[in-house]
């Protein structure tokens, strides 16, 4: 199943995609007088595994009578949002891939490097990104981004995936110079809009092994990027099972799991981002995510 948000006329609604349009949960459950599961993106997201099934069915039988149906919408037409859009959690990993650590001049961590982001920096594909007045070294970071469905807490590696709803693209926008400006990683990391979210959220049914996705970005058309998530030096399992040690994990918490090799901060001569670069990241089988940068307030 491939969820999304879109924009409402004054909320975030969810969707799901279909070869036949968009489904408009919320308002095909109304039409249709459908209840017993949560409609709204939060309501949904909050439960995660427990409702799945239910959406699953729900959709199925929905497009049964799906013909001119008013909740089935045309994708071009919508103004996406974040596809989870309001995560009670944004975890990350630093330097999970081992050519990425070459890259940095940093040995390989013996235990996964955590820390976060808030959900002031998410932003939804096709959103601009504003750079900070007071930042010159951006770089983009493609990343899978590993949505949580159930509460996790001291979970066995073996069991970690099953507390997994889906995958998503993100992009770990870092300021560099913010990011380095002391030991905490954290003000070059979570300005406004750096965490471009999306488009879609493939559950984990349908999205196969997510230790054997390519990871792709591009610059303006330039492939940057260009690994695959077996290159990780802590798998997806280890990450959630390591972090569910010392912090419950709760459904709707997302997981950004590092970047490979390829960020201009490993380059040579280092051309930073700037006002206008557009960046496209794709990860597996979950469409491409394209922002572009823009100018943020003071500049």
């Amino acid at each position: 199943m491939i969820l999304l948000t879109f924009r409402g006329e004054d909320c975030s609604r969810l969707g799901v995609k279909t070869a036949w349009g968009i489904v408009d949960v919320k308002a095909a459950a109304g039409a249709l007088g459908v209840t017993g599961f949560p409609t709204d993106p939060d309501g949904f997201f909050a439960q995660g595994l427990a409702y799945r099934p239910a959406l699953d069915d729900f959709v199925t039988e929905a497009l049964k009578s799906a013909d001119g149906a008013a909740w089935l919408l045309d994708e071009a037409a919508l103004q996406f949002g974040p596809c989870v859009p309001n995560p009670g959690k944004i975890l990350c990993v630093g330097l999970n891939y081992r050519q990425h650590a070459a890259e940095s001049g940093m040995a390989l961590p013996e235990t996964p490097v955590l820390f976060s982001k808030f959900n002031n920096a998410l932003a939804a594909p096709g959103e601009t990104v504003p750079i900070p007045a007071d930042a010159a070294q951006c770089d983009y970071e493609a990343e899978l981004v590993v949505v949580l469905g159930k509460r996790a807490r001291d979970v066995a590696e073996a069991e970690a995936l099953e507390s997994v709803l889906g995958y998503c693209n993100g992009n770990d926008l870092s300021a560099r110079d913010l990011q380095f400006r002391t030991g905490q990683w954290l003000l070059g990391k979570t300005p406004d809009k750096f965490l471009p979210l999306g488009p879609y959220l493939l559950t984990a049914n349908e999205a196969g092994d997510p230790q054997d996705m390519p990871v792709r970005c591009w610059l303006n058309g330039d492939l940057r990027q260009d690994s695959s998530t077996a290159d990780m030096i802590f798998s997806v399992a280890e990450v959630i099972s390591y972090a569910s040690r010392y912090m419950t994990l709760e459904a709707g918490d997302i997981i950004l799991t590092g970047t490979p090799q390829g960020v201009i901060l490993g380059r040579e001569p280092k051309v930073w981002l700037q006002p206008g670069d557009e960046v496209t990241v794709e990860v597996g089988p979950l469409g491409r995510l394209t922002n572009v940068m823009g100018r943020g307030t003071g500049q």
